[in-house]
């Protein structure tokens, strides 16, 4: 039974095998338990995740397994406790659970000329607007000269997979690839059904061993700013502040702005590329 739950799951659905790889995670010390030398799993038990949650190990059990579909939100919550569920981890699992679950519109393909002149006037900084599937849609000059070293260029997902470049320009690729997967799972928590961002996911599965392994670790996140290191063949290494916010109105895109404090030598650097 819990074999054909698991087999039915398709590539962005399935609480069950994502309560799995999030039990899988948590190292028993973290929870309180000792880790003896007899386990068989890694992380913890079914059993210890539900003595954590509050709930019976069978009832744990039949979710893991899909054969309980209906979770009220306290258990979620207890679970989300249990597991030590970030924020974007917690909304997914309520998601993929259907509990209190918010599907976004269908997601817009469309750059607004009001925000195409707004990437326009950022000519100071590398800006672009990313679909939900981080497909470019739109970037200003300076982001264009920013990442001239790839020869893919149309989706952030393939350029850090797929495009052999990839591993050199960015610096932290492993941690890149982290938070690339991450936001594809959490784009497919909102729009489950979208042709375009299913595909992209099972054209990476098929092509990039490293994509596999880390999209069935079910890791989900969604990181707004961050600092990203990299290295471009012509203005060096760079040290970028990464900064991205939802466009208001149209689900799905988000812009990008990438810059440097004034006076730092990645500043100094990106200026040179506007040249």
């Amino acid at each position: 039974m819990g074999d054909v739950a698991e087999g039915a799951e398709t590539a962005g659905s399935g609480l069950g095998g994502f309560l799995r790889a999030r039990r899988a995670a948590v190292a028993p010390e973290r929870a309180g338990f000792t880790a003896d030398g007899l386990r068989r799993v890694p992380g913890l038990r079914r059993e210890e995740v539900a003595i954590l949650a509050g709930v019976s190990a069978d009832y744990y059990t039949r979710l893991e397994q899909g054969r309980e579909q209906h979770p009220s939100p306290e258990v979620l919550q207890a679970l989300g406790r249990a597991l030590r569920l970030g924020p974007d981890e917690r909304e997914h699992m309520f998601r993929l659970a259907k509990v209190a679950l918010v599907i976004g519109s269908p997601p817009s393909l469309g750059v607004s000329a009001m925000l195409r002149g707004l990437l326009d006037q950022l000519a100071g900084s590398p800006a672009l607007v990313l679909g939900h599937d981080l497909g470019v849609l739109a970037r200003n000059e300076l982001a264009e000269a920013l990442h001239s070293d790839f020869t893919i260029r149309d989706n952030f997902a393939r350029m850090c997979f797929l495009d052999e470049v990839g591993r050199r320009f960015y610096r932290d690729w492993s941690d890149i690839a982290v938070d690339v997967v991450g936001n594809l799972r959490f784009s497919l928590g909102l729009w489950p059904d979208s042709a375009s961002l299913l595909a992209l996911v099972d054209e990476l599965r098929a092509r990039s061993m490293d994509f596999d392994l880390l999209w069935n670790s079910q890791d989900v996140r969604v990181k707004r700013t961050m600092t990203k290191r990299f290295r471009h063949s012509r203005a060096g290494d760079l040290d970028v502040d990464y900064q991205s916010f939802d466009v208001r109105g149209v689900d799905g895109q988000q812009l990008v702005v990438i810059g440097a404090p004034a006076g730092s030598p990645t500043a100094a650097r990106l200026a040179g590329l506007r040249t």
